[in-house]
């Protein structure tokens, strides 16, 4: 017998579940829990730039709305890395995506550690 947490409702943990097999936004959900797990990010923010695209030559006859993103991802995975390396590391994680039809077409990054992070907010307060 499933736990209740009101009469005739299932627990919010069970709802959410429910919730997110009926996303509007599968690939994005996707790419969030992937970064999420890999590189457990101090800020992470996807983008859907997607309908900026969609008049392309390339997205004819794609149905999918998920496949140009930009995301920022700041992380103490990328210490010690240069940005190819960190782009890299994303790029094999998120590699799957990518390679299927209607996937991923484009991704813009935007890798930082969180020093990089404290030191961007800092000029932008000075200026």
């Amino acid at each position: 017998m499933l736990p209740r947490t009101l009469p005739g409702l299932l627990p919010r943990r069970l709802f959410s579940v429910s919730a997110k097999m009926a996303s509007a936004t599968p690939m994005e959900d996707l790419m969030r829990d992937k970064i999420v797990h890999a590189f457990t990010p101090s800020t992470l923010i996807i983008r859907n730039d997607s309908h900026k695209h969609a008049h392309h030559k390339a997205m004819e006859g794609v149905a999918s709305k998920e496949t140009h993103f930009h995301v920022s991802i700041t992380s103490d995975a990328f210490e010690s890395k240069m940005q190819p390396a960190r782009h890299r590391m994303v790029y094999a994680l998120l590699k799957e995506e990518m390679s299927q039809e209607g996937g991923i077409h484009a991704l813009q990054l935007k890798t930082k550690t969180p020093a990089e992070e404290t030191r961007e907010k800092e000029r932008e307060a000075q200026a």
